[in-house]
């Protein structure tokens, strides 16, 4: 049986090939979706070209058939425009003029006409309102991951014994055959399906407390090169800075696309620019030109263009967590760091006047080709899958991007754990050599006692 799918504008906005993802059942666009794609046309934005984008395509059908009647879709679907049902009742309560409640009303009229209706919206107050009127709806799940418990960490803690620890240190390596997790509640062992470049704590089966840290190269498990390097005047203060120490550290022909997840307080930011620095400043042999650092930010991405004053000025509040963290990093005297202001600020200004730290909005990214920079995408969590691609595909020779974020502090609108860029490169970026990539825990905050105490008892 045929289905009719009813598309909202916030799908369209979003993932405009989402008209190719029926199959051959009949997709319906109501005319109050062509309004308010209308209003994006000219955005130079994502969702600007997103809606001129939809715009071309129902054109090219236009000129093929009549689409208030239906065209029919290389893929053997049929795509229509409808206009509102006038006669259909709605709650007296709900407003007529109401988008929403237009979109709502066309979904109930064709369910009236006996069609089997799904209405497709990100919108997650619609899908409720949908649920009130008995109207199936749906998410738009072409680009969705799993949950995020679900989702690959790029870590993992397994057991062997204490010979082979002992061999690890000594020989350099593990076999994948000699280690082993268990099941069924510690009563079954199993040995693990690794993906590659995923990360070790490899624990004594007699003694949890005797570990060794490793990283499965494809074939064995080998040890971590980067261990006892101090970036920047950095040490690593847990599992998880280890790692994340060793995947920032690894240069840019073998890993030049890191992928951080974690909670506030985990050092995601501050690592990255300590490395970053390090990189730069302390090693003889200069193979990153300079730092580039950019923070999503949704009004800033779609207004830029009409902010007064130079790109620098207008992106700098949205900045001030790196200025924080480099606080930390220029001056490592903890008794004398905040003695005078101004000589801090001194320090950090330099490091933006030599252009040794550049910041830029990520809708100046597009098209370009970024050669020999340290890239770090802060906040990244806030990325559609498509301008975390547009990201990926600018990395030119000998640039390294370092994508960071929290995916449950999630700002835009229309993403959420599931369907937002930094999961989406995460999970599709899972296994690939070019790729190292950890999930750090609450555990891990290092910012303060207090914020360690915070992150664990408000879940």
């Amino acid at each position: 049986m045929k289905k009719t799918f009813v598309l909202d504008t916030n799908v369209l906005l979003q993932t405009p090939y989402a008209l190719h993802s029926f199959g051959d059942n009949t997709i319906v666009i109501p005319e109050v979706v062509l309004e308010e794609l209308d209003k994006f046309k000219k955005e130079n934005t994502e969702l600007g070209a997103n809606a001129r984008h939809t715009a071309r395509f129902l054109d090219e059908l236009r000129l093929k058939g009549n689409l208030n009647e239906g065209v029919e879709l290389e893929n053997g679907g049929v795509l229509k425009v409808e206009l509102s049902y006038t006669s259909v009742k709605m709650p007296e309560s709900w407003d007529d003029s109401n988008n929403d409640n237009r979109i709502l009303k066309l979904c109930k009229g064709l369910m009236e006409d006996g069609e089997t209706v799904f209405l497709v919206t990100k919108d997650i107050f619609e899908r409720i309102k949908a649920d009130i009127l008995g109207i199936t709806a749906q998410d738009f799940f072409a680009e969705q991951v799993p949950e995020y418990h679900k989702q690959y960490r790029g870590r993992r803690e397994v057991y062997t014994t204490k010979e082979k620890i002992d061999g690890f240190y000594k020989d350099g390596c593990i076999n994948i055959n000699d280690i082993y997790i268990y099941k069924a509640e510690y009563t079954k062992k199993t040995t693990p399906m690794l993906t590659k470049n995923e990360f070790l704590i490899i624990h004594s089966e007699t003694n949890e407390k005797q570990t060794a840290l490793g990283r499965f190269d494809g074939k064995n498990i080998v040890p971590l090169i980067f261990l006892k390097e101090r970036p920047f005047g950095v040490s690593p203060r847990n599992a998880g800075q280890k790692f994340m120490q060793e995947a920032l550290m690894t240069e840019a022909d073998k890993a030049p696309l890191v992928i951080v997840k974690g909670p506030a307080g985990t050092a995601k930011t501050f690592y990255s620019l300590a490395v970053g620095l390090h990189k730069i400043m302390a090693e003889q042999k200069k193979l990153y030109r300079k730092i580039l650092v950019c923070r999503p930010n949704v009004k800033l991405d779609e207004d830029i263009g009409f902010l007064p004053g130079s790109e620098q000025e207008k992106i700098a509040p949205y900045l001030r967590p790196v200025i924080d963290n480099l606080e930390v990093l220029v001056d490592n005297d903890e008794n004398e760091r905040y003695s005078s202001e101004n000589e801090l600020k001194d320090k950090i200004d330099e490091l933006f006047d030599r252009k040794i730290i550049n910041t830029e909005a990520i809708a100046f990214i597009r098209g370009r080709s970024i050669v020999k920079q340290w890239v770090i995408i802060d906040e990244a969590q806030n990325l559609t899958p498509k301008q975390v691609k547009g990201i990926i595909t600018r990395a030119g020779a000998g640039t390294k991007i370092i994508l960071i974020g929290d995916p449950e502090q999630i700002d835009q609108p229309f993403l959420d754990i599931r369907t937002n860029g930094l999961c989406y490169a995460s999970e599709r970026m899972k296994g690939s050599h070019l790729c190292y990539q950890l999930t750090l825990f609450d555990e891990e905050c290092e910012r303060s006692e207090l914020a360690y105490e915070g992150a664990k008892r408000m879940l």
